[in-house]
């Protein structure tokens, strides 16, 4: 009798797990033991109670696509997956994608001649075809992020860029640029932070050549603000030495009269400084950015810096008061690192969906 008392509630107790792991959202049990449906939150209108103002900040219109993933988990997805995820992106407002870089050491997204010969590794998609061919299904721009070679950060001479770049700028343009109209512009992707060697001239040069090869389209640039949070992989989370508000607008200000002439925008990386500090600096970017003819845009980074693991999805409310402090400095656009993985509701972080849920509260999009 003990025996079979046993079995009996072993066996409830597995179909009760079961059911529990096949469908917990669907049911749910009230007072009187009945069962009854749970609405999705689409179909019954919950949504967040916020107490701060909405709509308040600068909207996110464009995207970084990091299809490298070197310092973030690749997502492996396929042309379907990417459909769908510009879908999102769409949704949302964003107008603009970015190709981070078409290549990393030897790594690189597209079928390049001058890099396969030399040696470097064929990818199973021509990525490039592929983003350009979305961008006009979805009515956004595609800006095509250059080659990085790797030896800028293995010397912090950013010249090294210039060689290979010299082929991959023409060789593209060919490729893709007199044939999609969704390529819109370029992207000078060494990412610097002070007036480190060889970036002026290196920014200049890489950004001619763009222009002159493309009838003039634009490029940018989005470099990090070398404030407490650039700790580039001490192991610590913040550090003592960071810029001063003056030494960054003196040092941007002798980078950006170097370069305006062939660099349309910068769009600083807003994650290296605290969240009190946004007003000082993005209101003297934005005084240089004037002041030279520029674009001031913003990267509204979407992971979290501020934690132990690289990288996760931001708390909506960082990223929340990082796009107001744009907002109120005057920016002309808002992009962000990125998407795909810490925003996108199909991302492998289960939180990048919530993130997206609570920007679309935020903003009002329904």
């Amino acid at each position: 009798m003990e025996t079979n008392n046993r079995r009996d509630f072993l066996k409830k107790a597995a179909l009760t797990g079961a059911s529990a792991l096949v469908a917990p959202s669907l049911f749910a049990t009230g007072e009187e033991g009945n069962e009854i449906s749970i609405l999705k939150n689409e179909e019954n209108g919950l949504e967040s109670n916020l107490i701060v103002p909405k709509n308040n900040g600068l909207k996110i219109t464009g995207t970084f696509l990091d299809e490298i993933s070197h310092d973030i988990p690749h997502q492996n997805w396929g042309e379907k997956e990417w459909d769908m995820d510009f879908q999102h992106m769409k949704k949302i407002g964003i107008d603009t994608v970015v190709m981070i870089r078409s290549g990393y050491r030897k790594f690189i997204t597209y079928p390049s001649p001058y890099l396969l010969k030399k040696g470097y590794y064929m990818p199973s998609v021509d990525l490039v075809d592929m983003y350009l061919r979305l961008a006009a299904k979805y009515n956004m721009k595609f800006y095509f992020g250059l080659y990085d070679s790797g030896r800028y950060w293995d010397t912090g001479d950013l010249s090294w860029e210039i060689e290979d770049n010299k082929y991959v700028i023409d060789e593209v343009w060919k490729m893709y640029g007199e044939k999609y109209k969704s390529f819109g512009g370029w992207y000078i992707s060494g990412e610097i932070s002070r007036a480190t060697k060889g970036a002026i001239d290196s920014f200049y040069t890489m950004g001619k050549q763009c222009k002159d090869v493309s009838a003039g389209l634009p490029t940018f640039i989005s470099p990090w603000i070398d404030g407490k949070k650039a700790i580039m992989g001490t192991g610590k989370l913040t550090k003592e030495d960071a810029v001063s508000v003056q030494q960054h607008e003196k040092e941007w200000n002798e980078i950006f009269d170097g370069i305006h002439e062939v660099v349309d925008a910068c769009a600083f990386q807003d994650g290296h400084i605290d969240y009190d500090e946004l007003d000082a600096f993005f209101s003297v970017n934005k005084k240089l950015a004037d002041k030279y003819g520029m674009q001031c845009w913003t990267n509204a980074e979407s992971f979290d810096r501020d934690m132990p693991i690289r990288f996760l999805p931001i708390k909506f409310d960082k990223l929340r008061m990082k796009l107001e402090a744009a907002k109120r400095a005057g920016y002309d656009k808002a992009i962000t690192f990125e998407f795909s993985h810490f925003m996108s509701p199909q991302s492998a972080y289960l939180q990048a969906g919530n993130l997206y849920n609570r920007y679309k509260e935020y903003f009002e999009i329904k």
